[in-house]
This record gives C-alpha cells, structure tokens and sequence, in this order.
C-alpha cells in the first residue's frame, strides 16, 4: 500500500526586521511634557534621563509652561521687623508638601546674606510675586522714603532700587507710603508701586525693571474722593482684575466728624485713576478680602471679629459698571473654633489662621480657601502673631527662571 502523500507546506520567509519607531523630535517632546499637568509630575519626569532635563530646563520651554501652568502653593515667607526671615513649607497631607520640603532644602531663605546693608531700619519683607521678594528699609523720619530692594532666593541674587528723583515728592509732607509688586504678565519682568499718603494726596509712583527707572503714575486729592482727611487703608491692597484695593478704616470714631470705613478705596491700573467703592452695610469694622469671581465680577470675603464663619458677597454689576451694590452669596463654616483672621488673597485664594477644631490638628492652624471651589485646605501651622505671612507660589527648583 502507498504511504500517504504528505502536503507540502508553503515555505515560510523570515519576518523582516521590524522597523524602529522614528525617535520623537525635541519639538514633539517638549508639547508632550507641556501637556503634563502637574509641575510635580514633570520634575520628577526630568529625571528619567539627561535629555528630557535638558529639554524641561531650557528657559524658552519653562516660560512656555509657566505661562500655562498655575505656580503651586509651597509655603510662606514671614519676617519679625527685625531682619530674621523664615519660609515655612506647606505640611503633609497637603498635596504640594513634598514640593515644599524640596524648596526648602533647595534654596537659601536667609535673604541678609545677599542684600545690601540697610541704611536705616532693618529690611522686612512688603511683598512677594513670581518668586521675587520686596523689602523695604524704614527712616525713622517719615518724609524720606524708604529704600527698597527686590531678591530672588533661587539665585540668590538682590536688587537695589534706585532712589526716588526729588521731583517726583517736593513739596509734600508724607504720612506713610507703601509699596508692593505690579503684577506683570511676563514674570522674566518686574514693576514695583509705591503708594504716597500725604495730608492731601495721594501719589504713585511705578519703578519698571525693563528701564530701571521710576516713573509717575498718579496722583488724586483726598477731597476729590469725598474723603475728609488721609485715611487708615489696610497695608497690603487686593490685586483683582488689573485693581488695587484697600479696605478704609474709620479714623476719628469718637470725634465730632468721623469718616465713613465702610468703603474700598480702588486704583484702576489702566486709567490710574482712583475711586471709591461702598461696601455692605456694617462693614466698618470688619476684615474682608476681594477676590476675583469670574466674568469680570469681583466678590468679598468678610469676617466679624469673634466668628466662627466667612460671609461671601457678590457684586451686582461688573467692572464696567460702579460695584457699589452687593448681595450675599454664601455663608462659608470653617474649621476654626476661635481667633480667626483673614490675611491675605494670592492666585485665587484667601488664606485664614485660627484655632483649629479639626481632629488631626491642635492649636493655630493656617487655611486656603479656593474662591472657584470654595474647597478648604489645611496648609500649615501658624502663630496669631505671624500674620506677617505672604504665600510663596512657585514651582520646583528645576523648573524654576531666574527673577533677577
């Protein structure tokens, strides 16, 4: 019997190679990595291998992300008036607590190592924008200005500000001045604003890095606002919407011509001009912050002395109208028992320091409060005396420019 015929299978070729992905261009990467939403995740992205830190340090590529990326919130930087400063991290379990802890072993906070030597009053902190910080250095005379200077911790570098021409003050007697950072929105630039109280004006005036000079910006007379006498205004104003804003205090209570506190005095940075802006009823005497509430609409946040709750109030006409009418929005618990205090807003939010009733924290407690979600934070521990704190965004020190 015939064997069975075997099929003939068909000769199987070898597969050719497989061909290599093309490698993706520095340009392709550097999109992939700005889609990266947390500065976080991309620090630690930047360590997988020496190309991928080259391309997340070039400068052109931070600027790029920090355009598009909101800076995290890494802690506070606090001075005593008596030349000490101190950066205080954000604390576990908050979400940027390891940023934080990072910083703060990464960069130098003992700003006297770099300033200049100050000429009269030891120099303390007037406020911090994009990772700069503004010091001022007081005369016990308070018709001479103050010297002001500006440091970046990451470089650990300082600049002095260059005097004040005589022109710009002759003929004043100053009852106080004030200066703080014009924010700016390319950070790589930086303008200052120094704000005049004298017994009949107002004058500002604007130092601009890009010309390193000072310039004239406004001036107004305290009757003009319908304002009897120079006022007591809060020390550091809420930037909302291209605005300054001050909260006035009443002077004079007691006498026979007190003046009205319930009002925010405004500085429109596009006009320079000034205005005045009513609050709600019986605000004389409380704290408030405004805030920016969207669709050119600016809110409040207040605060009776002795309460335990925030009260949040909405402006019924936008910027191009007078915000002088108001309506409650919300009334907002938080997680203090006693002493609580506003002190300040920055990037969206107001920060607060009381004492905490929350299970995982005894004694004062620092909180943020975002205005878009109303979602409170424990940030920090913090002190009723260190109200002198100013949030400190920023990102990780990789991703980081030099500010000066």
């Amino acid at each position: 019997m015939a064997s069975p015929v075997r099929p003939v299978l068909p000769r199987l070729e070898p597969p050719a190679s497989l061909r290599q992905p093309a490698a993706l261009t520095d340009d392709l990467l550097q999109e992939i990595f700005l889609r990266i939403a947390s500065p976080a995740d991309l620090a630690r992205t930047s360590t997988a291998c020496i190309s991928f830190s080259r391309l997340i340090a070039d400068p052109s590529f931070l600027r790029r992300y920090h355009s598009t990326h909101p800076p995290l919130l890494l802690g506070f930087l606090s001075d005593d008036y008596g030349g000490r400063e101190i950066f205080k991290p954000v604390e576990a379990p908050h979400p940027n607590s390891a940023a934080a802890r990072a910083l703060a072993s990464a960069l130098n906070f003992s700003f006297n190592d770099y300033l200049p030597p100050a000429r009269w009053k030891p120099w303390y902190i007037q406020d911090v924008r994009h990772g700069r910080v503004l010091f001022s250095s007081r005369c016990d005379d308070k018709n001479v200005l103050p010297d002001l200077a500006v440091c970046d911790p990451l470089s650990r570098g300082s600049l002095l500000l260059p005097p004040m021409p005589e022109q710009f003050v002759q003929g004043h007697i100053f009852r106080r001045s004030d200066a703080v950072f014009y924010p700016s929105a390319d950070a790589t630039l930086f303008r200052v604003m120094v704000v005049v109280h004298s017994l009949t004006k107002l004058l500002v005036f604007v130092f601009n890095s890009t010309s390193s000079s000072w310039g004239v910006g406004s001036s107004t007379s305290w009757d003009s606002l319908s304002l009897s006498r120079c006022p007591i205004m809060c020390e550091l104003p809420c930037h909302v919407y291209g605005c300054f804003y001050w909260k006035l205090h009443w002077m004079y209570k007691f006498s026979n011509n007190p003046m009205n506190g319930n009002k925010l005095l405004k500085l429109d940075m596009t006009t320079m001009e000034f205005s005045t802006v009513d609050l709600p009823p019986d605000h004389d005497e409380q704290s408030i912050l405004v805030v920016e509430e969207g669709e050119g609409r600016i809110g409040i946040i207040s605060h009776k002395w002795h309460g335990t709750h925030l009260n949040y109030y909405s402006s019924m006409q936008n910027l191009s109208q007078m915000a002088n009418q108001w309506q409650m929005n919300n009334i907002i618990p938080v997680p203090v028992q006693d002493n609580l205090s506003l002190f300040r807003s920055a990037q969206g939010y107001i920060f607060l320091i009381g004492d905490s009733n929350a299970q995982d924290t005894v004694g004062m407690a620092c909180f943020s409060l975002e205005i878009k979600s109303l979602k409170i934070e424990r940030v920090s521990r913090m002190k009723m005396y260190e109200l002198r704190n100013f949030p400190y965004f920023g990102f990780p020190p990789s991703m980081s420019l030099r500010r000066i």
